[in-house]
């Protein structure tokens, strides 16, 4: 059953839909939004593979393949996305080779799905080349 804006129904009751995103022995949490993407990748959770960076993104291919509600060319610090074209998680914490001063610009048009918590710079010191994204313990 949908919700409002970032949650969802189980057994009854309301609850956020928070993600875990493990690299290498850090975990980082984010809040999804209520979309259809959004929903999609919440139905592929767990996701484990290897993941890329481009500038300060970090992506990887999430197995999903769904048409975007709607996309930016642009996003926000902390935001989490979807890129259609690679079927991508993208987890942005600064700019991008793309970008143009201080802005935030993907390779191309994102439907926005989440939120990072906390200070998304902290990804700067990632190591390693897997990725697994599961439900936030809450």
């Amino acid at each position: 059953m949908r919700a409002s804006w970032g949650y969802t129904m189980t057994g009854g009751a309301l609850v956020q839909r928070r993600i875990g995103i493990h690299i290498g022995e850090q975990t980082y949490t984010a809040t999804l939004h209520e979309n259809a993407v959004a929903d999609a990748l919440w139905q592929a959770l767990p996701i484990e593979v290897d993941f890329n960076t481009w500038g300060d993104e970090i992506y990887f291919d999430t197995g999903v393949v769904i048409e975007p509600e709607s996309t930016q060319p642009v996003v926000d610090l902390g935001d989490i996305a979807y890129w259609p074209p690679g079927r991508a998680m993208c987890l942005f914490y600064g700019p991008t080779p793309a970008s143009r001063g201080e802005e935030i610009r993907p390779a191309g048009p994102v439907t926005v799905i989440g939120r990072l918590d906390g200070d998304p710079r902290l990804l700067k010191g990632v190591h390693g080349n897997q990725v697994r994204v599961t439900p936030a313990q809450v």
